[in-house]
């Protein structure tokens, strides 16, 4: 019997046939998608200034964002299938995403200071704001999806196919968001150009949506014949599929959680690093859902199906991350010069490096994650109600995400560790895929034993993993030996002993990613950063806040400084203060009851704490790192100079090879801008301090050399190579006229516009030229009170400096003999110098 043809549907154009009406929703998804995915990016940058960079207050907010998600799928889905024109329905969602959006971007820019008065006073009521912020505008974009599958009125043999095909499309559009995020619209509009460059796409969505309406002006609500009424999924096998779909996304966000963890010492701390392996696991999900989006309605056994895939994930990303080894680097090294071969780009070349970690990673358990997706849909969403069907397989799949990703990153991980919470969430995986294959309907009996033998292959797999199998990759990948390792909520924290025997040093690595340690190198631009702004203070410094604890070694230097009544330290992770003790030079500051230490970033520290500082003294990661510029903006600067006593001082790190002229520039730019009074040292070879202050800062001899003259104080500094109030006064380059001509007219650095974050890499060969133009500034200090003598000690002990940082020039430029000759003097002149002797391997 020929089955009826039906009726073209008013919501859908007659014209276009029935095969090929999911290309034009698919197009309009991949603008929605690629949209969405630019204000995610944007917002959760923006919730960090707002809430703290904090793993919990992150969570939080962006949690609201997924829940927004999930509850814009159920009630717009309920929506749609009553909606007399879902085309119509989608023009207007696409409309308030671009309003919302916008209004979230600029809401967010200025609700740091509100959020901290509401949060002091209101305590959790003050989450209303970012979660309104946030949650409205992803309410509209979680309806996105529903709204178009209940457009095009699928039949029941064509819903996982539609409903693989627009997954895929808005996926697509998600990396192509994320790249676009990261790669050129941040950098080149900055964060509100970026929401108003979405809000364009979404724009365009609507406008073709309204194309759609205009072809379709007489639009009625859908009555979906009874025989495929009768054909659609059993409520219990509904249940079913939402129920274990909703487990599968808890565990997929668990994995998502874990592999950020475990990946990142493989990458960099860059957002380029970031967005290439997001890219990769969107691509992985994308690939998945493509794949099976022609098949899925034409499966007979979708059940065993869905569970050898959900096992299949489970087990591939348990297997991939026990195989990892010293051979991914190794990997990673032959791609990434292939491409620069290739291309010349360093930074095509790095990409290409982190993208060859998250392909061997996380892609293929993605893709059969999915690949999963047009299956559930097939066995849950009812024909009758595709728009509601759809809104909660997307609901129930994010409310599970937001629950994983909580208890892989709050309990699993720092419970029992990355391994160990890999294995849990692919046995899991297992479990879902058991219960799949046992209460599924028309179960092949090839699935009833294929998915069981995965699962118990996945258990053993699970058991074998050593848990130290990340730390141990760490420890030989870095050439070192593990002293220090913690995998903790938000980040993985370890300290690794290197160098030669004679010259042990410690180094700490958070995500993987060399901070900092405890060189001779390190110990004198730290103690520096610490004790010179204290010593040429014009008033009688007692109150102080580090932001960053790090090694400890900054902080640790204030300890010797008589007079300090509190000495506050603002740092992120618990684990870098319990990592603190493994590095010399300290002066045991973690245990020392004289420092305040406070487990909260250091914008937030500003924000919430009205306590005021004679110093605020700055060493957060390079300003290259993502989400760290955000401590070297202008914004910034302002909010710490409020933080400042009358006569106050902010001394800013100012790392050199991290990043290139132009950006060092703006870099100095943006602390001109705040501080009309600074000046510029040299504490290293590739450091420098930037010190500000609102008032004037006279230079004064006789308090110089009295502060020096303390036994702490002057201990501390000669075993780092600063032997007298000479050598201090050496390391002086410049003031405000000259540091104004080299920051020129440069655009200074902003929360809106982050453009270092995102600045193309820095080649080994951009450092000599940075620093040359910065010495070649120098100039002599104004001093007060200061004889002959000690300025004929300046001149000398400068003249030696310069030399010993010319003789670093020599050797980043492969001349040996020049350097051989320049290092030479420098300790013929200074031959018990500990920094100079350190780099030649003399006594110490």
């Amino acid at each position: 019997m020929r089955a009826k043809r039906r009726p073209a549907q008013a919501s859908e154009p007659a014209a276009v046939p029935r095969s090929t009406a999911w290309r034009w929703p698919a197009l309009l998804l991949i603008l929605s998608g690629a949209a969405g995915l630019v204000y995610q990016v944007l917002w959760i940058k923006q919730l960090s200034l707002v809430v703290g960079v904090e793993v919990q207050a992150v969570t939080t907010g962006v949690s609201a964002f997924f829940a927004g998600l999930a509850l814009g799928g159920w009630l717009v889905g309920r929506h749609a299938d009553r909606s007399t024109s879902a085309w119509r329905l989608y023009l207007w969602l696409e409309v308030a995403i671009a309003l919302l959006g916008i209004g979230a971007t600029l809401a967010l820019a200025h609700a740091a200071a509100p959020f901290a008065w509401l949060q002091l006073r209101a305590g959790a009521v003050a989450w209303a704001l970012p979660v309104l912020l946030v949650g409205l505008p992803a309410v509209a974009m979680g309806g996105t999806l529903p709204a178009l599958l209940r457009a095009v009125t699928p039949a029941e043999h064509e819903l996982g196919g539609h409903g693989g095909r627009f997954y895929a499309a808005n996926t697509a559009g998600a990396i192509a968001g994320t790249l676009l995020a990261g790669f050129v619209w941040i950098p080149a509009f900055g964060v509100t150009g970026s929401a108003c460059a979405a809000a364009a796409l979404n724009l365009l969505a609507a406008l073709g949506a309204y194309w759609m309406v205009r072809r379709a002006p007489k639009a009625t609500t859908q009555t979906v014949p009874q025989a495929q009424v009768e054909a659609t999924p059993r409520t219990g096998q509904r249940t079913l599929a939402l129920t274990l779909y909703a487990l599968a996304g808890g565990i997929a966000l668990g994995y998502e959680v874990v592999w950020s963890q475990a990946i990142v010492q493989f990458l960099s701390t860059r957002a380029f690093a970031f967005a290439v392996m997001l890219a990769t696991y969107l691509a992985g999900l994308m690939l998945g859902s493509a794949l099976v989006a022609r098949k899925v309605d034409r499966a007979r056994d979708p059940w065993g199906v869905f569970a050898a895939l959900v096992v299949g994930a489970g087990l591939a990303g348990l297997v991939e991350f026990a195989w990892l080894g010293e051979w991914l680097p190794a990997a990673q090294s032959v791609v990434s010069q292939r491409v620069l071969g290739a291309t010349g780009s360093q930074l095509a070349a790095m990409c290409a490096s982190f993208g060859m970690a998250a392909f061997c990673i996380v892609f293929v358990p993605t893709v059969l994650l999915g690949a999963a997706f047009p299956y559930v849909v097939r066995l849950s969403v009812d024909v009758s109600r595709p728009g509601s069907g759809l809104g909660a397989v997307l609901a129930v799949n994010t409310l599970g995400g937001i629950a994983g990703s909580v208890l892989a990153g709050f309990v699993l991980v720092p419970w029992i560790g990355v391994v160990h919470t890999l294995g849990v969430l692919a046995v899991a995986s297992g479990v879902v895929a058991l219960l799949a294959t046992a209460f599924g309907t028309g179960v092949h009996r090839f699935a009833r034993v294929a998915v069981p033998l995965l699962a118990v292959v996945t258990l053993i797999v699970a058991v074998v993993t050593p848990a130290d199998r990340l730390a141990a990759l760490l420890a030989q990948t870095r050439g070192g030996e593990l002293v220090f390792y913690e995998e903790s909520r938000g980040a993985t924290v370890a300290v690794v002993e290197q160098g030669k025997a004679r010259q042990p040093f410690r180094r700490l690595y958070i995500q993987g990613v060399s901070n900092s340690g405890d060189t001779m190198t390190s110990l004198r631009y730290m103690r520096l950063q610490a004790l010179l702004p204290l010593l040429i203070h014009n008033g009688a410094p007692r109150s102080t806040l580090v932001i960053g604890l790090g090694t400890g070694i900054t902080a640790g230097a204030l300890l010797q400084y008589p007079g300090l009544e509190h000495r506050v330290v603002a740092e992120l992770l618990p684990a870098v203060v319990r990592a603190a003790p493994n590095f010399q030079g300290n002066y045991g500051v973690t245990g020392d009851k004289r420092v305040d230490i406070r487990l909260r970033d250091g914008r937030r520290e500003l924000l919430q704490s009205a306590q005021r500082y004679d110093l605020i003294t700055l060493e957060p990661p390079p300003p290259s790192a993502s989400g760290v510029v955000n401590l070297y903006s202008r914004d910034f600067y302002r909010l710490a100079a409020q933080r400042l006593e009358t006569g106050g001082i902010v001394a800013q790190w100012l790392p050199l090879p991290t990043q290139n002229p132009e950006d060092t520039r703006s870099l100095v730019r943006s602390f001109l801008d705040v501080f009309p009074h600074a000046t510029l040292w040299t504490t290293e070879l590739h450091e420098m301090l930037l010190v500000g202050s609102l008032q004037p800062v006279t230079l004064d001899v006789a308090r110089i050399q009295s502060r020096f003259a303390d036994a702490g104080v002057s201990a501390a500094l000669r075993s780092v190579g600063v032997a007298s109030p000479a050598a201090l006064l050496a390391t002086y380059v410049t003031d405000r006229t000259g540091l104004d001509w080299f920051a020129s007219d440069a655009p200074a650095v902003t929360d809106d516009r982050p453009r270092i974050e995102y600045s193309g890499w820095v080649r080994k060969q951009s450092f000599p030229p940075v620093l040359e133009e910065l010495l070649n500034l120098s100039s002599e200090p104004q001093l007060q009170g200061a004889d002959d003598a000690l300025q004929v000690a300046i001149r000398r002990e400068r003249a030696n400096l310069h030399l010993f940082y010319r003789a670093g020039l020599d050797a980043y430029r492969g001349d040996r003999q020049q350097w051989l000759r320049d290092i030479t003097q420098v300790m013929r002149e200074d031959p018990g110098n500990p920094y100079y002797n350190w780099f030649t391997g003399g006594a110490q």
